[in-house]
């Protein structure tokens, strides 16, 4: 009897979801008459590979839909389906998650893709410039470029979306002179969980410009930016030490030794410095925003590069020679726009909670004996501070306004199956673990760029004590919690009853754009046969995948053995 309770309970789930799918989709397929190409479902001939294209290959996850819309009413439109099915909804732009939250992040989410959201205008009087959500790094400094020199802080990876970089954080080489690409925020366009299109800034919606300035997924869909812009540097200087020991372990003096430099408070704002810790050693590298002398008065060199294998310091005369350089070095710690199977970690690190020598050393001679399952793998700590830290804590939702450097660590699978090895996934974490073990009673925080699915607090490591002041917003604005992704702000219980926020936009109807009548295709997605299975795609994906991963990896050793001397 009891079997036959399970089996129609698990039919009725069955058709229960079928209803919902079928629901949805003919609500999309309304939104999208007049542009069939802009919206795909599971049944799709290569749907993964084509239209989700997960970052992370060894997190799987299958979204109900995955739109592209070319306006904000198409954005309303999609937002007002998933609310009427009840399923939830996530941006992205330029699909870089690290758990793959762009695409949900688990099973049955709607994707709304902003790329096609690549308007740009600069106003000549205010240096202000308008930019599209969907707008890639490299894109945002050419066009801020060529329309007077101007430019804004961003991070180094020509191939992220301005519309997921500047929500979250935005961190890069010249934050510690501009403040955070966020920082640089001064209003959107974004539709929220209603299906208004409405605009925030200091002084309309407030509240919603502050949960966008770090936590913008969990609240709406930003599809336009307004950003204050800065005259282009021009000129900087770029560094790169190569230091290779027989043994890492030799090597933590000389982390410690910078670790000492970047935590002085008085440390100058033009410089902008990391350590890349990898297979075959360790790279200082950076920019000086100054001159060859000024960078010399530091005496960069002779405190951290006596044991140094390779020495290179050149002077660009160019803000897009400088912006260009940033992305051959991100290319090569493999962080760009090829995706794979891998797992990373984050940790802040304050002015009062430096790693211990006894915790450098340990976690350096790790590196050495660990069972890392991989040779890709990397350690990279990341100088932060000055102008970040000028903002208060409570300005906006990112809430690390005190870290003077990030810890990020993560490793890649190299695979024919886009998977994930135990050992591998062990070793990311086990780094991690050798540094707070070392630090007993201090919390870290995490940053919400380098998500971490695995965190078991994650919401509280990445916003801190901006969370309640976050979890109350959202239950105004966004109480049943349709944007959702596995780590996103939950609504306050008992906060807010869904009270609607200022308005100058409107709520249209599930015609979309140009939409007109009934939908062209039934429920089946009109007539769209799947010919491959998710399986088939995943194995086919893994083996291409990791031979690019494999590739990069060549690259780079070629790159440190031939490198200059």
């Amino acid at each position: 009897m009891r079997q036959w309770i399970s089996f129609a309970v698990l039919l009725h789930l069955g058709f229960a979801n079928a209803a919902t799918n079928s629901s949805l989709q003919d609500c999309l397929n309304k939104v999208f008459a007049s542009n069939k190409g802009a919206v795909h479902y599971p049944q799709d001939f290569l749907y993964q590979s084509l239209y989700v294209k997960p970052y992370n290959t060894a997190i799987h996850v299958t979204p109900a839909a995955v739109t592209r819309p070319s306006t904000a009413q198409d954005v309303a439109g999609i937002v007002q389906c998933a609310s009427a099915s009840s399923v939830k909804v996530q941006p992205r732009s330029g699909g870089h998650s690290y758990g793959n939250y762009g695409i949900g992040g688990e099973d049955g989410a709607v994707v709304v893709d902003v790329a096609n959201f690549q308007q740009f205008s600069m106003d000549n009087t205010t240096w202000k410039a308008t930019i599209g959500a969907g707008t890639l790094l490299a894109d945002v400094t050419d066009r801020l470029h060529n329309a007077g020199g101007r430019a804004i802080a961003h991070g180094t990876c020509p191939q992220v979306g301005i519309g997921g970089h500047a929500t979250i954080g935005g961190l890069g080489p010249i934050s510690r002179q501009w403040g955070s690409a966020l920082d640089h925020v001064l209003e959107v366009e974004i539709v929220l969980a209603n299906g208004t299109i409405t605009r925030a800034n200091a002084t309309y919606n407030p509240d919603i410009l502050f949960a966008v300035k770090g936590a913008a997924a969990s609240f709406g869909i930003v599809t336009e930016f307004v950003f204050m812009t800065r005259p282009e540097p021009s000129s900087a200087i770029l560094y790169t030490y190569k230091l290779q020991l027989t043994k890492h372990a030799d090597l933590a003096p000389t982390f410690a030794a910078w670790q000492d430099i970047v935590s002085d408070p008085n440390l100058d704002r033009k410089l902008a410095s990391e350590v890349i810790v990898f297979q075959l050693g360790m790279i200082i590298s950076g920019t000086y925003f100054g001159t060859r002398d000024e960078y010399n008065a530091l005496n960069f060199e002779g405190r951290l590069t006596q044991n140094a294998t390779s020495k290179s310091v050149s002077v660009l005369d160019s803000w897009l020679g400088v912006v260009g350089n940033w992305a051959e070095t991100e290319a090569l710690k493999l962080i760009g726009g090829v995706p794979g199977a891998f797992y990373s970690k984050s940790l802040t690190f304050k002015s009062t909670t430096l790693i211990p020598m006894s915790g450098i050393q340990t976690l350096f001679n790790y590196f050495d004996t660990a069972d890392k399952g991989t040779l890709v793998w990397f350690a990279i700590f990341d100088v932060e501070g000055g102008a970040v830290n000028d903002v208060p804590q409570n300005a906006t939702a990112y809430a690390h306004r005190d870290a003077q450097f990030y810890m990020q660590t993560y490793a890649v699978d190299i695979n024919f199956s886009g998977t994930l090895s135990n050992s591998t996934a062990a070793f990311v974490q086990n780094m991690s673990d050798i540094v707070t073990n070392s630090m007993p009673g201090v919390e870290f925080g995490a940053y919400a760029g380098y998500v971490d699915p695995k965190l078991p607090n994650g919401q509280q490591q990445y916003w801190g004590t901006n969370l309640p002041r976050l979890e109350s917003i959202k239950a105004s604005i966004d109480p049943h919690d349709l944007f959702r992704n596995p780590q996103s702000v939950r609504p306050q219980a008992g906060a807010g009853s869904g009270s609607t926020p200022q308005q100058n936009g409107t709520q249209p109807s599930t015609s979309g754009s140009g939409a007109q009548g009934q939908p062209s295709s039934p429920s089946t997605g009109g007539g769209r046969r799947r010919v491959l299975s998710r399986a088939d795609v995943a194995g086919l994906g893994g083996w291409f995948l990791g031979g690019h991963f494999g590739f990069a990896f060549w690259v780079m050793m070629i790159e440190w053995m031939t490198g200059p001397n």
